[in-house]
């Protein structure tokens, strides 16, 4: 006999999710033309039309905490061949970004972040933290803000002391964790209570151990970006996508390198640019501007995908952080001290943004989809 659902549409829903790029939603009428032509949906509850229907009914709860929306990687094969062009990617990626908002703790913070109208006051932000709180050490008679002499080498860390700097970001860095940390306890309840309803596990609770084991044996996928070469519309994107995301991993090896350097060994920089940790850095700078530019390219070309706000608003801070902390190195070895300052300025305010407001940024997906993906990897579900 069929199981009954009581179903609650909530219209509000509706509106919020077609005001971040679901507005084809309506389009669609069951067809299941999606769900057949996506290569990597599970042969047991396949996405996304099952999705599709629960967001045309409202049904919230049935999708919030549904961890097969971040199983799909938005590649475009099922909007390509969407006789109604109800653009399926796109409708599950304003649920993925309605999802992010709704984990993510300070909600306020979060509408902010995905308001272009916050814009200027996201940029403001991160300038009014470091000056006012350069103005209060100065106060006691702690100098942060020099220039290098004439003819002297120009050194970032005389302009801006690096110590001010990492006053700021890593007690950040705790207070992203925290975020993370809060949002990920609801995500992975949520999921498995639906996983539970609809049959994709039968194990009652999470064991921990488990969960881990199967975080590990789907790294190798991750990294590999299987899932996303997988799709048809995704064989031109796939670069863009896998140097952006090795150029992340590269800064940030190097990031924690320079600080064990700078803070256990006491060792300061400028660093040679023979130094191999340097050629890792400048690698991955050169990945990041190169890569974010092609998707910059890839979203201006592709005008069958919907772009929004929030799309342009993380593309804009990847290539501008890349492209600043090249421009910033480049005019430091060329001996223009007053462009490198600045530029290095800008450069710390584009790496603010991008690491402040990640759990509320589009970003956020590389946490709740790795999660996702290492939890249907625990519950059995190929």
């Amino acid at each position: 006999m069929t199981d009954k659902y009581l179903v609650e549409p909530d219209v509000n829903f509706i509106k919020e999710i077609s005001g971040m790029g679901a507005d084809s939603l309506k389009k669609c009428f069951q067809c299941a033309t999606c769900s057949v032509a996506c290569p990597i949906a599970p042969d047991n509850h396949p996405f996304p039309r099952k999705e599709m229907i629960a967001a045309s009914w409202g049904l919230k709860d049935r999708l919030v905490g549904n961890a097969d929306i971040w199983l799909c990687h938005n590649c475009g094969d099922c909007t390509s061949r969407c006789p109604r062009g109800a653009k399926p990617g796109d409708v599950l990626a304003a649920i993925r970004s309605y999802a992010i908002s709704e984990y993510a703790p300070f909600k306020k913070l979060g509408q902010m972040v995905n308001d272009p109208k916050k814009l200027p006051i996201l940029i403001a932000a991160p300038v009014v933290v470091f000056l006012v709180l350069g103005i209060f050490l100065k106060m006691f008679g702690i100098h942060w803000l020099n220039f290098s002499p004439s003819g002297a080498e120009i050194s970032h860390a005389k302009f801006f002391s690096t110590w001010l700097v990492d006053l700021i970001f890593v007690p950040l860095a705790g207070f992203v964790a925290a975020m993370f940390a809060l949002g990920l306890k609801r995500f992975i309840a949520d999921i498995h209570e639906n996983a539970l309803k609809e049959g994709k596990t039968t194990k009652e609770k999470i064991d921990i151990k488990g969960f881990i084991e199967a975080l590990i044996r789907v790294l190798p996928t991750i990294l590999k970006h299987n899932k996303f070469s997988e799709c048809g519309e995704n064989q031109d994107r796939a670069t863009s996508h896998l140097m952006v995301f090795y150029s992340f991993i590269g800064l940030f090896i190097v990031t924690n390198i320079f600080f064990v350097v700078l803070y256990v060994f006491q060792i300061h920089g400028p660093y040679s640019q023979l130094n191999p940790v340097k050629w890792l850095a400048n690698i991955a700078g050169v990945a990041l501007v190169v890569g974010s530019g092609l998707m910059i390219k890839d979203r201006f070309s592709n005008t069958e995908q919907v772009s929004t706000y929030k799309d342009w608003y993380l593309l804009g801070l990847v290539f501008g952080l890349g492209l600043t902390g090249l421009l910033a190195e480049m005019t430091r070895l060329a001996g223009a001290a007053l462009p490198s300052y600045l530029i290095y300025f800008i450069h710390l305010m584009f790496v603010f943004n991008l690491f402040a407001f990640l759990p509320f940024s589009k970003l956020a997906h590389l946490v709740y989809r790795t999660v996702a993906m290492a939890y249907m990897e625990y519950a059995g579900r190929k």
